[in-house]
């Protein structure tokens, strides 16, 4: 066995240049909204307000009853319904294409639950349209702002049948997203890649300088687009889910040189 190490050919460093992973320069950063910038309000609170809202005010244990037969029906925002009824599986395949097939598709999965209150069903719809129906998660704003400081482009990429710029300017965030590329308005639904060439076009970027963030398979779809993406694990409204994270997968800006005195 030789005292000393066999010699090679490649220079120092290479091997370890080697081991590390490629990192692609991030340009922009697509960000879903549902379960990745904002979470919808807890569901015994919903019920709650949507009741009130019809002149009727409930006693928590009957909400929480209503909202659990609510979220088995199938709630906007909330789980996938245990079962679509056949007169509403058009509206259902069109929800995220159309405003009158999301709203009439979940007020008909609303209805399918007798909750004995006029109006309910529009009235549970409603507050998905609304700011107080959504909770940031504590990261939004800072991750926002942060990319905003970092030059970043931002586009929020959204399978959704409702604007969601009313509540951004509620939430005093609109003006650190660059686009909104919505599936009913651009016509096309995550995982397709073309809502992610429609994103990087609107931005001004190439998909391969592009991250996707977000919380479903469908997000993870933006790599066929040629986007690098990540996603976040599931976190309840309030709660921290990560989406800091990205802020650290960003290169490093190069220290600006001192002053000569």
């Amino acid at each position: 066995m030789p005292d000393h190490p066999e010699p090679t050919d490649a220079a120092p460093g290479v091997d370890d240049a080697r081991r590390r992973p490629s990192r692609r320069p991030v340009r922009a950063v697509l960000l879903d909204f549902h379960g990745t910038l904002a979470q919808v309000e807890e569901p015994r609170e919903w019920v709650l307000a949507a009741a009130a809202a019809c002149g009727v005010t409930l006693d928590r244990m009957r909400a929480t009853s209503l909202a659990d037969r609510l979220l088995t029906a199938g709630r906007a925002g909330g789980p996938l319904p245990g079962r679509v009824p056949p007169r509403l599986a058009e509206l259902w395949a069109d929800r995220d294409l159309y405003p009158h097939a999301h709203r009439d598709a979940y007020t008909g999965l609303a209805a399918t639950v007798d909750a004995g209150i006029d109006g309910f069903a529009d009235a549970l719809y409603e507050r998905v349209l609304v700011p107080e129906g959504w909770v940031p998660y504590p990261d939004t704003a800072p991750t926002l702002a942060g990319l905003r400081a970092a030059g970043v482009r931002v586009g929020v990429v959204s399978n959704i049948g409702f604007d969601l710029r009313p509540i951004f300017d509620a939430w005093g965030l609109a003006d650190l997203v660059d686009a909104f590329v919505l599936s009913y308005e651009v016509g096309r639904c995550k995982p397709d890649p073309a809502i992610f060439w429609r994103a990087c076009g609107m931005l001004g970027v190439d998909p391969e300088e592009s991250l996707m963030v977000g919380d479903t398979p469908a997000d993870a779809g933006a790599v066929a687009a040629g986007c690098a993406a990540l996603v976040l694990p599931p976190a309840d409204p309030g709660r921290p889910n990560g989406l800091g994270s990205v802020l650290d997968l960003l290169p490093h800006p190069h220290p600006l040189p001192h002053p000569h005195p």
